[in-house]
């Protein structure tokens, strides 16, 4: 019998080292293998009937006023589609990481969160295809290795539970704009609230998901799983 395979879309928000913005989230949204390529045309579906173009690229900094009704609608989406989950790494103080202090760069810490948000979502009963957010030319050297240690931390020698992890273009797949909308959701609730339209959106993703989007939830959550990672000797 073969395995239920299952796609996992990343992306990030403030994950820079020196940006003004303390919060890092990494985000990931999954959903069954099977299923990719519908949800992707529902998506483009509700994006045509809120009379935008098939090929509009859903991002968080475009989340305005006038386009309220269809980013809620995306939200709506989400919690309504029981194939379809979310979980976020929060980091709240990037600016305080103590870097040297454990003999890495940023970059290497960077992975290491990675690590931490996607080995939870692993089963050995599955088999996943990974598709982060492309950052730059040498992210495919990280990946491989980020690959190496997942598949060796839940001894996958033969690569048969991760079978891939490929960057892919944000404006290319949809499930990597919902991942964008969800984590800049779960990083502007983190941090001081100016914008009055994101203010909504983040107000309804935190009733649909009964969480504050500020405290871990249960590991077991499997809707909207959040993990506020804290330094060591915090």
């Amino acid at each position: 019998m073969n395995a239920e395979a299952v796609n996992i879309y990343c992306d990030e928000s403030g994950h820079l080292e020196g940006q003004q913005q303390p919060v890092m989230v990494l985000g990931a949204v999954w959903c069954p293998e099977d299923r990719a390529g519908e949800i992707a045309a529902e998506i483009r579906e509700i994006k045509v009937s809120h009379r935008l173009k098939s090929d509009f690229e859903v991002k968080w900094t475009k989340v305005s006023p006038g386009q309220l009704k269809f980013y809620l609608a995306l939200i709506e989406y989400f919690f309504a589609s029981d194939d379809l989950h979310f979980r976020a790494l929060v980091v709240r103080q990037k600016d305080k990481l103590r870097h040297k202090a454990f003999q890495q760069d940023h970059e290497t810490w960077y992975y290491k969160m990675y690590f931490e948000l996607l080995s939870p979502l692993l089963s050995p009963e599955k088999a996943y295809y990974i598709y982060p957010d492309i950052l730059d030319t040498r992210s495919a050297v990280r990946l491989k290795k980020l690959q190496e240690v997942l598949c060796n931390n839940i001894y996958d020698f033969k690569r048969e539970i991760i079978q891939r992890i490929q960057p892919v273009r944000s404006h290319e797949v949809e499930q990597i704009q919902l991942a964008d909308l969800l984590i800049g959701a779960v990083s502007y609730a983190n941090r001081t609230n100016t914008s009055p339209a994101k203010s909504a959106l983040v107000e309804r993703v935190r009733q649909l998901s009964g969480y504050s989007l500020t405290k871990t939830t249960l590991l077991r959550e499997d809707k909207v799983n959040i993990f506020c990672w804290r330094p060591r000797g915090e």
